[in-house]
């Protein structure tokens, strides 16, 4: 009997499909990872306390935001908050151009009603920075226990 001489064959591992999955894995962590950005602006949190706090003699942009997100802007030295026309961010971009006349060393403080819609807030915090403004404080009042307890 002739047996016929089979040849082995080299076994080979092709790695091109293996190759064009590690790429694609690449790109799907590439494009699916979010980069956080610092923020840009120094915030006061408000505190809570029973002791008078020391008047700085710093000039203050007050921004009023209403319930349902009615703007109000008062300067430095203005007596009264003035009420935008609209909710407009130009309209409010405008408003703290013309009451600041391009000063970036106030402080903004925002008067918002509790009931804000959190857009507003953010939409006036977003324009003062972009401005140039970024020491922000927020205006809180004590609550009915603080006041009971002096």
């Amino acid at each position: 009997m002739k047996f016929s001489d089979q040849k082995e064959e080299e076994t080979t591992i092709n790695l091109t499909p293996l190759i064009d999955v590690v790429f694609l894995l690449l790109i799907f962590f590439m494009v699916s990872t979010t980069f956080s950005k610092e923020s840009q602006l120094r915030i006061k949190l408000p505190e809570s306390s029973n002791e008078p706090v020391e008047q700085q003699q710093t000039q203050v942009l007050e921004i009023e935001i209403s319930a349902k997100g009615v703007y109000a802007v008062k300067g430095p030295n203005e007596e009264a908050a003035k009420q935008l026309l609209n909710e407009n961010p130009e309209t409010l971009r405008r408003a703290i151009i013309n009451v600041t006349k391009g000063e970036t060393d106030l402080v903004l403080m925002i008067r918002a009603d509790r009931q804000t819609p959190h857009q507003s807030v953010i939409r006036a915090m977003d324009i003062s920075r972009r401005l140039g403004i970024t020491n922000i404080t927020f205006a809180t009042q004590q609550t009915l226990e603080d006041n009971d307890t002096q």
